[in-house]
Formats: C-alpha cells, structure tokens, sequence
C-alpha cells in the first residue's frame, strides 16, 4: 500500500491552513505598530552554518544573512569544527545582515539587544592566559568517545548519574569530549595541569569572544546549555561535586563557565566591536530549547520537533524535571530568571535528520540541493520495501545503541534513488515515532498536534509523512526560523520588550499549515513495526576493539 496517495509521482501533499485563533477585538494592532519599531538580532550559530537575523518586536525577519562553515572528519566517526572559523562566521554574519538593515532605511539603534541560540554538546577547550583554542571543537555527533563510554558505564555510580543529571551517559554530552581531550591531547592536559584550561560549549565561546576574549573575560553559559554537559544538577541547577568527581574533573583546575538564566540584562555582557558594538547581548537558548520558545511552548504538555542536522522533539513538563524511564533525555527548557522558576523538558535526540540528506547529495550525488530531496521521493509511489535505518553516529533515543551504523535493509534489482531518498526522510520519521511513543509513556499524556520546524519540515511531503506515522496532526508556522526567534525572544524578555508570555502568544501565528493522517492507523503500525526490525538487526556491526575505540 502507498504510503502517501497525495504523494506519487511528482504530487505534492496540500496540508490545510490553521484556523487563525487572533480576536481584533482584543485591541493588539497598536501594540503591534508599536512593536515594529522595535528590533532585535539573533545569532544562530548551528551544527553546518551560522546566521545572524534581525526582527521586529512582532517576530518578524527583517534582515539576515547565513554562512556555511568547514565540517572536518579527521577520521571514521570523529567531526570537529575550528572555533576561529566559526567567530570569523558569526562575524561575518552580523556585519553583512547589520548592511542590510541599515540599507533598508533603519537605525541601529534600534536595535535593542542580541540573542545566542546555538549548537549544543558541541565541546571548545581554550587557554584562559591566551584566549586561543587548545583544539578543534568536538562536535556533538562526534563518536570517537565510544570506547570510553564503555568504560564509565562500569563505573562505580554510572547508574546515578542520569537521576541527577538527567542524561544517560552516551557520546553525546560534553563531560566525555572533554575528558577524552584530556587523556588525548598533551596541550589541553598541561593546560589543565597548570590551571588555565577554559571549557565551554559553543555558546561559551561566543560570548567570551564576543566580549573582547581574555581582556574582560566573560565567561558563562545558560542553564539551558550547562544541562547537556552532565556536569550540572538537574534540580540545583548548578554544578555538582558528585558528577565532575565521577568523570576526575578537579574544578580548582578547569575553568567552568558561570551558570546563569536564560534571559538577562546584564549577565551576557555586550558586543565589544562590529557594526554593533555596545549593544547588550541579554539572551541565551541552547538551539533546541530556542526553538521551543520560538513554537510558544510555554505551557506544560507542548511540544515542538526541529528538523535540522539533527531531529530534537522537546516535550515541556512544567516547573519539575521529569527523569525518563524509557530512554528519553531530561533538561531545563528554559530560565527566564526573575521570579520564575526554570522550566523542564523531556527530549527525544536524534542524531540524523538534515545530514541524511546531505548524504544523499555529497556522498551518493543523489541530488544537487538538499531541497531536492522531496522531488527524487515523489518520483516512487512508496519506499518500495526499503528501510534505511541512518545511524551515522549510532542510534540516540530512545534506543542508544552506540554500535549500530548506517544500514538500508530490502534493496532488491526494483529499487530506484527515489525509494532510498524516500526511506531516507522516513528513518526520521520513524524516529520521532519512537519518541512520542516513550514521551507518552514517561508523562502519561498523549500529544494531541505536533508542531514543526527547521529545514526538512519545509517539505510538504516529509511532513505529511510524518503525520501519518504518529497519527496525530503536524503544525507548520509559516516562518520557520523559530530556533533563532527564540533566542530573539530571550533577549527581548530581558530588555522588557516582552514581559510576560501572554504577550507572545500571537507570533508566528499567522498562515500555520495542518498535515492531518492519511492512512490508517493498521498501516501506520504494520510500517512502524518493519522499521523496529530493521533498528534490531542494525546491531552489533562493531567488533570488540572497534567498540572499545581501538582503531
């Protein structure tokens, strides 16, 4: 059976078009005029590019401008990113879209501060006497830490960790990158040993850079971020001598960057040169906790998925974490500081989505832009039996199988491109699937809608498969720079553009698109079924010294 009858050669999926919920009588246009007058800018420093955007006190992009940055592999499983380059893009960025506003007619000073939303995990190691990076950040996805995981997961207390934390120990965080570069790299030990290692996320670095490096050294994160090193007490917020002792981290030794709120006037310091020199840098967001904010999921039981390099559904539980015990992560959403308390997320990673199709195109040379993709998988009515199970960096949740690898399972002589291009978009599909499932079964509540963003959500038929594989409705905004509004909104918070959520609750809400299900709910399942197959037989393609990260 079809998965998509609206889909098949060459069709694109209509969704329907959000019934508009705003009442004029409520008298919001003068505010909103108001509001217009008003800017604030983003910097989105992502996993393969950076942008900086300019909006208006009503959510709306007046100006931007986008870079791509080198993504190095120096071996299998290894992806690093050169933290000069991306300071020189961030930059370049803010200097480009900055013409572009002035071009337009406007003044700079209107632009009331700058928000940070950037790529989490991502680890950057520096020498606080120099200020100059001690090696190649070591991004998220990276797997070189699989062996060492093994070894901490034996480890008196491992089990303790996720309970305080709320992250299972894996690749992913930041606490093994850097203790891998400390038993790796002879100059970031000495650093360490001599007391002027500097370790942050990406965030981090900006800031510190950003606020002219080690003459003023600024040096902070937002709770948002500290929650995905496993250095950080989930219910404290704070760092936490149990967790660092765990991973023979000697805080007198390492510089960790201040915990502060999401959201504030003064913790995050200014920009110290550029075309906006001076103005407050005054909000933080970790990426996927951004685009939350960006969706409006500010009340318990929203949530939002983001399709970019990566796919991250963010599932908001209120002003309690919530530890999961069906292989889901638990961090703060977000801290708007003040007098309110940080709120809490359940979230379901996954490690490929954007990058599976990127493969497609750089790798395979299926496509020549990425937007392509929908057009090859519209070629094919269905996967025709195919299944790519597209664990480049293992599986994240809520499986966390490390040793897994890239896999297509049900290639026959009738299998076209089309039908690996589709199977492609549907590997995150499926994921978020298995996502939702444990969500519901850690909160005890079912999604009723799904709302949506990031670059694969822009194809209609992506998202139309998507709602057939939950069963549920997916929300599309129009504008689908959410995760950079959301640091947008941050900032804005805390220079009372905004001061209460209340007063958001009419952006990005113009022109929403509805995918409802349609298929049913038997071949939904008989589908999801197949794909756990695959995900078990995908298992175990590393032997024990590749497992133990003996290469």
């Amino acid at each position: 059976m079809s998965m998509e009858k609206s889909s098949v050669a060459g069709a694109d999926p209509q969704p329907v078009a959000k019934e508009q919920t705003a009442d004029a009588s409520r008298g919001t246009q003068p505010n909103e005029k108001k509001l217009t007058k008003f800017y604030i800018g983003s910097i989105d420093q992502g996993t393969t590019s950076t942008r900086f955007i300019i909006f208006d006190g009503t959510g709306q992009p007046v100006a931007q401008h986008q870079i791509e940055f080198s993504q190095k592999y120096p071996q299998s499983g290894w992806h690093e990113h050169d933290p000069k380059e991306i300071m020189v893009s961030v930059e370049q960025c803010i200097e480009k879209a900055t013409q572009t506003f002035i071009d337009q007619g406007n003044n700079i000073a209107d632009i009331k501060a700058v928000g940070i939303t950037n790529q989490r995990e991502t680890t950057v190691v520096w020498d606080t006497k120099t200020g100059e990076p001690l090696h190649n950040a070591i991004a998220w996805p990276d797997t070189r830490t699989k062996g060492l995981v093994r070894e901490l997961k034996g480890k008196d207390g491992s089990d303790e960790l996720q309970d305080i934390c709320g992250l299972p120990l894996s690749t992913y965080p930041s606490s093994v990158k850097l203790v891998w570069l400390l038993k790796h790299v002879d100059v970031v030990r000495k650093a360490y040993d001599d007391g002027r290692l500097s370790f942050g996320t990406v965030d981090s670095w900006l800031l510190y850079n950003l606020n002219g490096g080690k003459e003023n050294d600024v040096h902070v994160t937002d709770a948002t971020n500290a929650s995905r090193t496993m250095f950080m007490n989930l219910h404290t917020v704070q760092y936490d001598d149990l967790l660092l002792d765990f991973f023979d981290v000697d805080r007198t030794k390492i510089n960790l960057p201040k915990i502060v709120s999401s959201s504030s006037p003064d913790a995050f310091g200014s920009l110290t040169y550029g075309p906006l020199k001076g103005i407050r840098i005054a909000g933080c967001l970790g990426d996927q906790s951004a685009a939350l904010v960006g969706q409006q999921g500010f009340s318990p039981g929203s949530a939002k998925n983001t399709y970019g390099t990566g796919c991250f559904l963010l599932y908001n539980v209120g002003e309690k974490p919530v530890i999961s015990q069906h292989g889901l992560l638990a961090t703060i959403a977000y801290d708007f500081g003040g007098k309110r308390r940080p709120v809490y997320a359940l979230e379901g990673s996954i490690a490929v989505a954007g990058s599976g199709v990127k493969f497609l195109m750089n790798n395979m040379g299926f496509i020549t832009h990425s937007h392509k993709i929908s057009d090859l998988a519209a070629t094919v009515e269905d996967n025709g039996g195919c299944v790519f199970v597209t664990a480049f960096s293992g599986l994240f949740a809520p499986y966390w199988i490390d040793d897994a690898k890239g896999t297509i399972f049900g290639i026959t002589q009738h299998t076209e491109r089309g039908h690996i291009a589709r199977a492609t978009l549907e590997a995150t599909c499926f994921q978020t699937k298995a996502i939702l499932d444990a969500m519901e079964r850690d909160s005890g509540h079912k999604l009723a809608e799904l709302a949506v963003d990031g670059g694969m959500s822009n194809s209609n038929l992506c998202m139309q498969t998507q709602a057939n594989i939950i069963g549920i409705p997916v929300d599309r905004p129009a504008m689908r720079e959410t995760t950079s509004l959301g640091a947008a909104i941050a900032a804005g918070f805390a220079v009372d553009i905004w001061k209460e959520f209340d007063e958001l609750k009419d952006i990005n809400q113009k022109d929403r698109m509805i995918f409802e299900p349609n298929i049913s709910k038997e071949e939904s399942a008989k589908m999801f079924k197949k794909w756990g197959r695959a995900v078990e037989m995908c298992r175990g393609w590393l032997d024990t010294d590749e497992a133990n990260g003996d290469f």
